[in-house]
């Protein structure tokens, strides 16, 4: 599946025409869809109306779409994009030359915006259907802080209120994307706080916890539900996010089909799956109708392994299991992970649609460890000259690895990655990696026990 042509540019560009108009919603060619939030209460599939304390109406309607393959993109949200989409699809040539690999490699840039990362894609359209339904704010958490970078200036081109719950050790790691957030006109509350019912109830449990993202969306979601005019929107994990996500493949894959490119090989890495599941959606969707096949690789921290050691089970979204239950790949809502330098990727589960896809076997996935990731951001910094998120350094990680076992086997194979983001605001990671004082930390069976033992216990959710 390599390319044909030999001459292809470092940057492959749409034009701003090209840019889709419709995003692209792959559970309608699943053939086993992801299965429905249930209410934890009746344990009954949710209605819209028991979801509109929450969620804006119009987001509630694409979270519950299981039918419907393209969404129209609003001409407002058009336009925002436009101010910084289409975003490059780039040949990696130095990487390639460094690892003397026969391999091609391309990735998905999605850092070439203020908040340095693909979340504004969601942020703008969350933002925009909450302006349309006429709500004063929104509230939200966040992780390495590039959510709630992107929901602040999602928030600040519309007009609204932005409440951030950020988890604590980054909070306390990353000051400056506090004060980006709070530049745009967020508010800002390191997680879990003395704010709410939830984050004193959780520090009571765990005092001195450096947080987690279930910990932060427990605290949000009780500021929206408890203050009228305000609606919790989240970043990725949820279907609507995915949705909105799908413009990076769309991209991508139109990119790559201007010189005739078909990778054999798709990496993204995985937190919740906001950026994996929008890069390999119409990817996954060609290989779902059986139109074509391709390999496609979940990457995921050690520390965090939701994937690769987690159970596919109902459970909490969040640490103070006031949220719906989801099927997900789970560590167990009480599962709080170790302060690693992955802080986009330490949700204790995996978006509904990605683990229905991985347990079909439609999917691969693979936990990496943080001294091996940073080895590969300082080399894909050194050679293709973008300083890396440590998120995104997980796929590239992968992205390595798989290039040399082309350069073991002789096999010219087409790698397609997500780079997810800039790590500008990550250089404490960095700096500790470069003085070897980071550490690889992967949680024991007695660790992940603790979580499991938190899953909710049903008929039919044995685990």
């Amino acid at each position: 599946m390599s390319d044909v042509n030999t001459k292809i540019p470092y940057k492959i560009y749409l034009n701003e025409d090209e840019i889709p108009k419709q995003w692209y919603n792959v559970r309608a060619d699943m053939k086993n869809k992801p299965a429905p939030l249930l209410n934890p209460g009746t344990l009954q599939p949710l209605k819209p109306e028991e979801l509109a304390p929450i969620f804006c109406e119009e987001l509630i309607a694409q979270e519950l779409d299981d039918n419907t393959a393209y969404i129209d993109i609003p001409e407002e949200i058009q336009e925002y994009y436009k101010t910084y989409r289409p975003s490059p699809t780039m040949r990696a040539y130095h990487l390639e030359k460094a690892l003397g690999t026969p391999a091609k490699i391309y990735y998905k840039f999605e850092g070439n915006n203020t908040s340095g990362s693909h979340k504004l894609n969601s942020a703008l359209a969350q933002a925009y259907y909450a302006k349309k339904q006429g709500l004063k704010g929104v509230t939200t958490e966040t992780g390495a802080g590039q959510w709630g970078t992107a929901l602040s200036m999602a928030c600040a081109y519309f007009g609204l209120d932005c409440k951030v719950y950020m988890v604590k050790v980054s909070y306390e790691q990353k000051p400056f994307r506090r004060e980006v957030m709070r530049t745009y006109g967020a508010s800002v509350t390191p997680s879990p706080s003395m704010e709410t019912a939830v984050g004193r109830k959780i520090l009571a449990e765990h005092p001195g916890t450096t947080g987690s993202l279930g910990c932060a969306i427990s605290e949000a979601v009780e500021v929206a539900t408890s203050n009228e005019g305000y609606r919790y929107v989240l970043g990725s994990v949820l279907n609507q996010v995915l949705l909105h996500q799908s413009i990076i493949g769309l991209e991508a894959k139109a990119a790559l089909d201007k010189y005739n490119i078909t990778p054999d090989i798709i990496i993204g890495c995985a937190g919740g799956g906001s950026n994996l599941g929008g890069l390999i959606s119409p990817f996954m969707g060609e290989k779902l109708r059986g139109e074509k096949d391709y390999r496609i690789i979940a990457v995921e921290p050690a520390s965090c392994p939701s994937f690769t050691r987690g159970k596919f089970a109902y459970d909490f979204c969040d640490t103070g299991m006031i949220c719906p239950l989801a099927k997900m790949y789970t560590l167990g809502s009480s599962f709080i992970p170790s302060p690693n330098h992955a802080g986009g990727l330490r949700f204790h589960g995996m978006s509904s649609i990605l683990s229905q896809l991985y347990h079909d076997g439609l999917m691969e996935a693979k936990a990496v460890e943080q001294t091996a990731v940073f080895e590969a951001a300082e080399m894909f910094a050194r050679t293709e000259g973008i300083l890396p998120a440590p998120e995104s350094s997980h796929a590239i990680r992968a992205a390595i690895d798989e290039a040399l076992k082309c350069k073991e086997t002789g096999e010219e194979k087409t790698i397609l990655f997500g780079l997810t983001g800039t790590g500008y605001f990550d250089m404490v990671a960095y700096e500790q990696y470069h003085n070897g004082s980071m550490t690889d930390y992967i949680p024991t069976d007695a660790d992940l026990q603790k979580g499991f033992d938190g899953i909710p216990k049903f008929p039919g959710n044995e685990i």
